[in-house]
């Protein structure tokens, strides 16, 4: 499973909690950051992110996160997926079909079908939106920290929008760009709260058992 949103909604927090109460239910679990996860992918993150890196075309950006999961899949998830463990993605491709497809203006179909190619057609059983309003999200991310952060406010609301329209998409049934159930969990509260929200969508989208 994936958990994905605007910057400030609490993802890597959100993320280790999840994996902490999945194992709780007896289960094995497996975490990793998207993009990064591996010695490529933590090579392109730096590239991604840090504001001296070459300066990168809205394509060429989409191209390497694509890079970064294909090789997050074939070495992390589909290995653990085999093992029979859960695993638990801080971001994965809806992240690229909202930045850079919904905000960022390129085609959203084109950037499905490249992820689904990069990924082996590999998608979540279920992704978690964690929703923020654009304002709270920048308090609590303070200054910017990397070249995405760095973008306007007006792109970030374009972010958010993208996340909650292919929410709305994915319960009609018309998310032909991103295949794979999405719910969205209001944030905004304090990060127990929030967790509890999560656990709660994760019981009833993947029907999990008692716990053991």
């Amino acid at each position: 499973m994936a958990l994905d949103g605007p910057d400030g909604g609490g993802k890597s927090t959100q993320a280790a909690a999840l994996a902490t109460w999945l194992r709780t239910r007896g289960l094995e679990v497996v975490t990793c950051r998207d993009p990064g996860g591996t010695s490529l992918g933590d090579r392109l993150r730096q590239i991604l992110l840090d504001r001296n890196t070459v300066d990168l075309s809205l394509r060429a950006e989409m191209l390497l996160y694509m890079a970064s999961r294909a090789q997050l899949v074939e070495e992390v998830i589909r290995p653990a997926l085999a093992r029979g463990q859960v695993v638990v993605s801080d971001r994965y491709l809806l992240a690229n079909l909202v930045y850079q497809g919904y905000a960022g203006g390129l085609s959203i179909e084109e950037i499905g079908r490249v992820g689904l190619a990069a990924t082996g057609q590999l998608l979540p059983d279920l992704t978690v939106v964690l929703d923020v309003p654009p304002d709270l999200a920048r308090r609590r991310v303070g200054e910017a920290r990397d070249r995405i952060e760095d973008r306007p406010l007006a792109y970030h609301a374009k972010v958010r929008d993208g996340f909650l329209e292919a929410a709305r998409d994915s319960a009609k049934g018309t998310c032909s760009y991103y295949p794979a159930p999405i719910v969205v969990v209001d944030a905004s509260a304090e990060p127990e709260v929030v967790s509890s929200r999560i656990q709660s969508e994760v019981e009833r989208g993947l029907a999990l058992g008692p716990r053991s």
